[in-house]
């Protein structure tokens, strides 16, 4: 903790990347080896080092934005919750489609994987899983929409 507390910008962050390095510590295999301090100063050390590449490559996204004319929204904890509903809710009408469907559905969408693959995949024709598609999205529409 004492070595990121001379090196973070806030006592939190020095928390942060200590419970980071412990956690990293306790998947590390450290069997065999002749300096395992030597090992944990330099792992932590990378960690001070990612974190600072993760903040640079956000700072400059920020900037970017904000270059463009946009601003960045902040995370409203009411907007996180009524994301995190809005996602229970896609998740609970996708569980009502028949398995087939789902699967077709979300490997179209999410894994964008083309129609005529999935027909091969699925041994039907590309209209069959055309169909399987729409009813997907015609459900989805109807279900979502009956929740607001």
């Amino acid at each position: 903790m004492a070595f990121f507390m001379r090196r973070a910008a806030s006592h939190s962050d020095a928390e942060d990347m200590t419970q980071e390095l412990f956690a990293k510590l306790a998947t590390a295999r450290t069997g065999a080896m002749d300096n395992t301090d030597a090992y944990i100063f330099q792992m932590a050390a990378n960690l001070l080092r990612d974190r600072g590449r993760r903040e640079k490559v956000r700072a400059h996204y920020r900037a970017s934005v904000q270059a463009d004319g946009g601003d960045l929204e902040p995370l409203d904890p009411a907007r996180v919750l009524l994301g995190r509903e809005s996602l229970g809710e896609v998740s609970d009408a996708l569980r009502e489609l028949p398995d087939r469907t789902r699967a077709i559905f979300l490997l179209f969408r999410l894994e964008g994987m083309k129609q005529s693959d999935l027909a091969d995949l699925y041994g039907i024709s590309v209209s069959a899983v055309q169909k399987h598609i729409f009813k997907a999205m015609t459900h989805l529409t109807k279900r979502l929409r009956a929740g607001q």
